[in-house]
């Protein structure tokens, strides 16, 4: 008797586990959404500019949802550029076609095309972005994405009041594309941008600005969320609101063990969730934003932007909002106090054991003026032009397939797979460097991995030409921050400063100025992702690599087949009537052995 009560007891409890998943499945959600590029007239620091934006809003729309939920999105290109759409830190398992580098996961959606990404969310809840990821044109096409807990589920943390997204980004007062296009042309550095922005408006400390200076309501005694994220395309960024402390409780869409800090740094890609207390004299209080600039001698933007939190008792009152002291522009120490703040809230999963481990040096580089160019087109120092890598190898973009379509359909010569897991040259890389290590070689090198490695890299800061903090992004995947240092990394001694208990979990890692840093994933998701600096400079002069991860084992763990719409370049749509059947049979015999797959795991 005993043992039949015990045979249901177990037979109720599953099914009150199949019960409860059908049930959080049910709620999901799928959200269709529609974005329209397109050129409009921006007026911003007294001038209008016809700036690239998504359905004529700059920042562009703002898509909420439950973790869980699924999207739908058809992007029509009415602009005069190429562009793609990147959904960044969304994890998009065994949805890679979906995930938007150009030429690494599709190739553009040309003006007067169309593509539709498809990807669920999963796992993940906090705050993300969407952004181009095409040329500069991100400059301005970016928007938040907010992702709620589930319908059945709560926040780990009292609810807030009320919720409020801070977007900050930067403003040039000229075409972004014409800015980069001048700055390739000449080989030197770009022209920094005129002003930083606030949800898009550059706040009271501007020309032309005050009217649209953004307000972010309060009332006393309230906890509201505010969502951070810095979409600013070159620069990091301190960010403070005077007179109130953040209570940090998230960050890339994950919760964190919350921490009180008084100022946050972002580098461009990252998000923080924060809690503020509406516990001060009822006024109007300055929220500003302004560079960390850690590269010594680097010109940059050193102007500050600006929005007011504004109490509810307070509204109509036109004094003056109080102002916070923010950090100078080089306050390392400020910086590095908050990136090592973070830990995750409970037991993580961070491997410990490794398969792969990867050292990773990445910095920027000089080349030299080739012998017949002229003068106007080597304008780095010395008559050179920039470029940054890593392990010694600028990153080239193909640019007839895309590294995902080329993988999927074995198509040859697209890449090679040498990405070396090593710097070819050892040497002190934080020091004095010797000049013969400044040029390095040009590739599209990739670094293949097993579906299920446990995978370790160590990212090593150089200082060539001049070191900086490089806010390092993995598309694909979250990875644990194990440790971060200043110095050359040794093995040896920091290997004791590694936290695998509760180390954080991010998708863009600040790597310290004349710093290391060490993070760790499972390759557990299918397709071709770059990781890279997410200064736009440095990823358009070769600052990144690409990791190409197999399938598994059947159809959960193998990436889904290409979607129908899917871009494709001129020269693949132009294959030659020789070479075209057998592209076709490339492309059955993989479609054939995926479906096997699949059927038989």
């Amino acid at each position: 008797m005993a043992r039949s009560t015990g045979i249901v007891s177990d037979m109720f409890l599953s099914f009150l586990l199949i019960f409860s998943s059908l049930a959080s499945f049910t709620n999901a959600k799928t959200h269709h959404h529609g974005f329209i590029v397109q050129e409009t007239k921006v007026t911003r620091l007294c001038k209008t500019h016809k700036s690239i934006t998504v359905n004529g809003q700059f920042p562009g729309p703002t898509l909420e949802v439950n973790n869980g939920d699924s999207l739908v999105i058809k992007v029509v290109n009415k602009a005069k550029y190429n562009v793609t759409i990147h959904w960044h830190g969304v994890r998009q398992v065994r949805t890679a076609w979906a995930d938007g580098p150009e030429f690494i996961t599709q190739c553009p959606i040309r003006p007067g095309q169309s593509y539709t990404y498809r990807f669920t969310i999963s796992g993940q809840e906090g705050t993300l972005w969407w952004h181009a990821h095409s040329s500069w044109l991100r400059a301005t096409v970016y928007g938040a994405i907010v992702i709620h807990p589930k319908q059945e589920d709560s926040y780990p943390f009292p609810k807030p009041n009320r919720e409020s997204v801070i977007m900050l980004g930067e403003w040039w007062d000229a075409n972004p594309i014409d800015v980069i296009r001048e700055a390739r042309r000449t080989g030197g550095a770009p022209n920094v941008s005129d002003a930083y922005t606030i949800n898009g408006q550059p706040g009271d400390l501007y020309n032309c600005s005050s009217k649209d200076t953004v307000i972010v309501p309060v009332s006393s005694g309230e906890t509201n969320l505010i969502r951070v994220i810095n979409a600013a395309l070159n620069q990091q960024l301190f960010f403070k609101i005077a007179n109130h402390k953040f209570t940090v409780v998230g960050a890339d869409a994950s919760y964190v063990k919350p921490f009180t800090t008084p100022v946050l740094m972002l580098g461009p890609g990252q998000t923080t969730d924060v809690l503020i207390k509406g516990d001060q004299t009822p006024g109007r209080y300055y929220m500003a934003a302004r560079a960390y600039a850690s590269a010594q001698g680097a010109p940059f933007d050193n102007t500050t932007t600006t929005a007011i939190l504004e109490y509810k008792t307070a509204k109509g009152v036109s004094s003056k909002p109080i102002m916070p002291a923010l950090p100078r522009f080089n306050d390392t120490n400020t910086a590095t106090a908050f990136t090592t703040s973070f830990r995750s809230p409970g037991k993580t999963l961070v491997p410990k054991t490794i398969d792969e481990n990867l050292f990773i040096t990445a910095g920027l580089g000089i080349n030299k003026c080739p012998p017949k160019a002229k003068a106007s087109t080597c304008q780095a120092p010395n008559r050179t032009r920039f470029t940054a890598s890593m392990n010694n190898v600028s990153f080239v973009l193909p640019s007839n397939f895309s590294l995902l379509q080329a993988h999927h359909h074995g198509i040859p010569g697209v890449f090679t797979t040498d990405f070396p897991v090593n710097p070819p040259v050892s040497f002190d890389y934080t020091g004095n460097v010797s000049r013969s290590l400044w040029q390095p070689t040009r590739g599209t090198k990739v670094y293949k991995l097993k579906y299920g490695a446990k995978v370790q890299v160590v990212l090593q800061g150089t200082s060539i030409f001049t070191a900086e903090n490089h806010p390092i992004h993995l598309h694909g995947y979250d990875f644990y921050v194990v440790a971060e240092g200043f110095g050359n990394f040794n093995p040896k001694t920091d290997t004791s400063k590694f936290n695998l208990v509760d180390p954080p979990l991010r998708n863009t890692v600040s790597l310290p100025v004349n710093g290391w840093a060490v993070i760790r994933f499972v390759a557990d998701n299918p397709g071709t992702w770059i990781m890279h600096c997410h200064l736009d400079v440095h990823i358009g002069w070769g600052l990144a690599m690409v990791f190409v991860v197999d399938n598994g084992v059947g159809l959960l763990e193998t990436l889904e087949p290409p979607p129908k719409d899917l871009p494709v370049s001129r020269t693949s749509m132009a294959v030659s009537d020789e070479s075209a059947p057998l592209f076709r049979e490339r492309v059955a015999d993989k479609a054939v052995r995926s479906s096997a797959a699949a059927r038989h795991p």
